[in-house]
């Protein structure tokens, strides 16, 4: 589609780039290069409407959560997020939620070594699947990266032990916040006494 203005009328460009006159491509090639040609059009201009649809929505709303913020003369900075507008019959509700993606510095081998030293201080020659899911926790997948769930999983772990601590510290510590993403959901009921029910705007979902 973007070489489109290139092509001269009266040819089609098939896969290979080669320009085929149009009175040499059969009526059926034809007519279903036209239509998927139409559909891609019409999902590309819904795609950038709902691209401003929802940048639309998320202005409206942290518009809304510093208009709320001024009845107590306070401003907002930094993130909005996380949160609920419910209609007020209670049958529509707007979400917000920022998800943030975290990176591991070096500091997370620190933390690796120093879980391992307890590890090995609380297991000596007995029972090795502690270690075994400490492991786990620290494998990465084939790109290379740690699956961050586990390895927070660990700060859960409510272990009194000074080593430990040390180890939980450095791990915290080599956490940091790379991008955040806003997600907006849509939720509608009929009545008070059903669920919300998402209005999906995933195509695939309808």
């Amino acid at each position: 589609m973007s070489t489109k203005n290139t092509i001269p009328t009266g040819y089609l460009q098939n896969a290979q780039g080669h320009l085929v006159p149009e009175d040499k491509v059969r009526p059926l090639d034809r007519l279903r290069n036209d239509l998927v040609q139409e559909i891609i059009h019409k999902s590309v201009v819904m795609q950038d409407a709902m691209r401003d649809f929802k940048t639309e929505i998320l202005s409206d709303v942290h518009c809304f959560i510093d208009l709320a913020a001024e009845e107590y003369d306070t401003k907002m900075g930094g993130k909005k997020g996380n949160l609920s507008l419910v209609s007020f019959n209670g049958d529509y509700k707007v979400m917000l939620t920022v998800a943030d993606t975290l990176a591991f510095d070096e500091r997370l081998q620190v933390a690796k070594v120093l879980i391992d030293k307890c590890i090995h201080e609380w297991t000596k020659d007995s029972n090795t699947n502690i270690k075994a899911l400490i492991e786990h926790a620290f494998q990465a997948d084939k790109q290379g990266n740690i699956n961050t769930s586990r390895v927070l999983g660990l700060l859960k772990l409510e272990i009194d032990d000074p080593g430990w601590l040390d180890a939980m510290r450095a791990l915290k510590d080599s956490i940091s916040i790379i991008s955040s993403k806003s997600y907006i959901r849509l939720y509608q009921r009929k009545n008070a006494d059903e669920k919300f029910e998402q209005i999906s705007l995933d195509m695939a979902a309808l």
